[in-house]
């Protein structure tokens, strides 16, 4: 038995045996995840929401993922290094914006805002 897993953005697809973390699948996947802790569930770097079916396709949170995500657990987030696959059922995980990349996106578009005036 698999489950489906569908990451977006990117919008790749894989199917992973129960057990996998969903950092584990996106990787098999490359699909690239931030992480810093070496999957210790201590960085919070690794955080995806996950959605479709995603909570009846995981193994409930642990007591240390919990303490981590605080009030995000209840918008749907999981830390990517501890939300393990139990195959009951496909899902879609969505990777947040990476700061980065979002900070030179806000910058870029403020850049063309202002050659048009």
């Amino acid at each position: 038995m698999t489950a489906q897993v569908t990451f977006v953005p990117d919008e790749k697809q894989i199917q992973a045996r129960p057990g996998t973390t969903l950092l584990d699948a996106a990787r098999r996947a490359r699909v690239h995840i931030r992480t810093r802790c070496g999957g210790k569930a201590a960085c919070l770097m690794c955080k995806v929401q996950v959605a479709d079916g995603g909570e009846a396709g995981l193994v409930p949170m642990n007591d240390a993922e919990r303490n981590k995500l605080g009030s995000l657990e209840e918008q749907g987030y999981r830390l990517s290094c501890q939300a393990k696959l139990n195959g009951k059922a496909s899902m879609t995980v969505t990777i947040p914006e990476d700061p980065l990349k979002s900070a030179i996106r806000r910058q870029l578009e403020q850049q063309k805002e202002e050659d048009w005036l």
